[in-house]
């Protein structure tokens, strides 16, 4: 709790890492609505962020997440066969208390994503303009209800 001599913490300068975990945790609170058993996996893992499965455990989803501070292009890396799992979260404007979320799947990304190259280095992005559309946002029914 602050005393009177000091601010409340400042959630405008939160690290890449701690943005990340907002976002991984508020897709987790999103899917646990839709009554799915939610498991973040280890957060320095390479491939899936997020292990899901249905009450009955008959259903399971993976999913990867992309946790954005403000409505930016997404960063891909090199190699856009590292998607991994069912499907991509976008989650945008992370520090606020309701997230734009854009829901696609991994195969959506490979066809949209932007090839950059710099001094010989490649890398993919996927644009705002790409991922920002009425059928990716706040689509999770694409992900579906447990049950």
């Amino acid at each position: 709790m602050n005393g009177p001599d000091q601010a409340a913490p400042s959630s405008r300068g939160l690290s890449p890492q701690t943005i990340g975990n907002v976002g991984l945790y508020y897709v987790c609170y999103r899917l646990s609505l839709a009554g799915w058993n939610v498991m973040p996996t280890a957060r320095n893992a390479r491939g899936v962020d997020i292990v899901a499965y249905s009450q009955d455990a008959t259903q399971t989803r993976t999913i990867q997440v992309k946790a954005l501070s403000r409505r930016n292009p997404v960063p891909l890396g090199g190699d856009l066969e590292r998607l991994y799992g069912d499907f991509v979260v976008v989650c945008c404007n992370a520090r606020e208390a309701r997230p734009d979320c854009f829901v696609l799947t991994p195969k959506e990304i490979r066809r949209l994503a932007h090839r950059g190259e710099k001094d010989g280095e490649v890398s993919f992005w996927l644009q705002p303009r790409q991922y920002d559309k009425a059928r990716f946002r706040e689509a999770w029914k694409r992900i579906g209800r447990s049950g």
